[in-house]
């Protein structure tokens, strides 16, 4: 049998995503049924929903998903119902961060698997700016690829949300980063994030950005590209990555990158990764492994969480805006 608080309303607020097309299709509404937790979920009472790039994909169709439909992939709260099956231990009350999706909306009804309590030293916002960007990040430089202290790797879009942790993590195991960004202001913030030299993409040409990390490398490459912008920067990442070196495109920010012909890794045998974060994190133990290490990162103050701005839930389309713009440095949150 399930178990739940007595004060759980049976309609809530939420933005749902009423079509495929741009920020217009996002609709504030505050009649919407509060899901009821299944085998295996938790039901969760929002305080604070996490926006991603990839709430984008779905919303625009890049990703297919069923409309109308709750957007968004994670969240900060408290548990405030437990549905049957297995709950990993967590109780009524408990202050968590979770993934999943539905995040846009005061309740969410999402997978025990993917919630972990908020340690007593993290503060509000702290864990849900964190979790589904800092896995990421963390995932792919410890599985995607394993990253050694003192190679060089390259991110590109390096003060977006994962560009940031990317940034701070590569250079809390020692490994020197070339960062790529649009503006002064990004350089900047990528800069102070821990990139050792940074490109402005938008002054510079596809040919210049290629010789430049070239030179810096003394003529080798780099070990491994992290690609969130994808159609637009994926042919120069064959270029610039070194022999027996690692592409991993995690994002589409400019677009699907198209097909092409495989036969193009071969002259370098170059390694192409396309990893999702879930891929790394299918089991409980996963999870809480990368979970804790992220967790300990923060409380170490070896990385600086960095929130662009806590928005209003009824100014969803704003934040896709404002995301979809460039106009952004960091996590972007929404207070519920």
């Amino acid at each position: 049998m399930s178990t739940t608080t007595s004060s759980i309303p049976s309609t809530m607020r939420g933005v749902l995503c009423t079509a495929i097309g741009d920020p217009s299709v996002l609709s504030y509404r505050t009649d919407l049924p509060v899901p009821q937790p299944t085998t295996g979920q938790i039901l969760i009472r929002n305080s604070y929903a996490g926006v991603n790039y990839i709430d984008t994909y779905f919303r625009s169709g890049i990703y297919p998903s069923p409309k109308p439909e709750i957007l968004g992939r994670d969240g900060e709260g408290v548990i405030v119902a437990l549905g049957e099956g297995e709950t990993y231990g967590l109780k009524l009350g408990q202050r968590v961060v979770w993934m999943g999706s539905g995040g846009y909306a005061e309740y969410s009804a999402v997978p025990a698997l993917h919630v972990a309590p908020i340690p007593d030293g993290i503060p509000e916002t702290i864990a849900v700016a964190s979790l589904l960007q800092g896995l990421t990040a963390l995932t792919m430089i410890r599985e995607s690829h394993h990253t050694k202290a003192g190679e060089w790797c390259l991110v590109h879009a390096a003060a977006g949300g994962v560009g940031l942790w990317l940034c701070q993590l590569l250079k809390a195991l020692g490994a020197r980063v070339i960062g790529t960004a649009s503006t002064p202001e990004k350089i900047a913030q990528a800069h102070g994030a821990g990139a050792e030299k940074m490109i402005n993409y938008s002054t510079t040409t596809s040919a210049d950005l290629v010789a430049q990390i070239m030179e810096l490398t003394g003529g080798q490459g780099v070990a491994a590209v992290f690609d969130g912008v994808g159609k637009d920067t994926f042919d120069d990442d064959l270029k610039v990555v070194k022999r027996k070196g690692t592409v991993v495109s995690f994002g589409n920010a400019s677009g699907v990158v198209p097909p092409f012909a495989i036969s193009k890794l071969a002259p370098k045998c170059i390694k192409l990764l396309r990893p999702q974060v879930f891929g790394y994190i299918a089991t409980r133990q996963e999870f809480t492994t990368y979970t804790a290490e992220l967790f300990r990162f923060i409380m170490e103050n070896k990385i600086e969480v960095k929130v662009h701005k806590v928005y209003d839930l009824q100014d969803a389309q704003l934040v896709h805006e404002d995301l979809e713009g460039r106009k952004t440095m960091g996590k972007l949150l929404m207070r519920v």
